[in-house]
């Protein structure tokens, strides 16, 4: 949890295992992978840009080959950090490009709620200026 100025309450559980690593997960391979790093790096450790590049590099080196599941969700997550980062017009291309991606419906609904959360931060800083 963080308030306003900045900050944080990390509330954790009494018995969580010890073995819980906090860094990333070790099993997870390729694009996944980066995807988990942007995740940390964007939801804990609050570093848009060092989220945005990890993405990028990600993408450009694992791209081809990944599953386009996992390739749309990176460039759902890019889409909303484009939106927070204020860059509507790549926000724009980035759902350009998920829209022209082939996905069946259940890859499609995987991907959606991680979209949503993109819109609604467009949303809610719109309405903001």
């Amino acid at each position: 949890m963080i308030d306003p100025v900045g900050n944080t309450i990390i509330y954790i559980q009494r018995d969580e295992p010890e073995e819980l690593d906090y860094g990333g997960s070790r099993e997870l391979e390729g694009l996944a992978r980066v995807l988990d790093n942007a995740r940390i790096l964007r939801d804990f450790k609050n570093d848009d840009a060092a989220a945005i590049r990890v993405l990028e590099v990600g993408l450009g080196r694992y791209g081809a080959e990944a599953p386009p599941v996992d390739k749309a969700r990176a460039l759902a997550a890019l889409t909303e950090l484009a939106d927070a980062t204020d860059d509507s017009e790549r926000a724009e291309k980035l759902r350009a490009e998920l829209r022209a991606m082939t996905l069946t419906e259940d890859e499609r609904a995987a991907v959606a709620a991680e979209l949503r959360a993109a819109t609604d931060l467009a949303e809610w800083l719109s309405e903001t200026d």
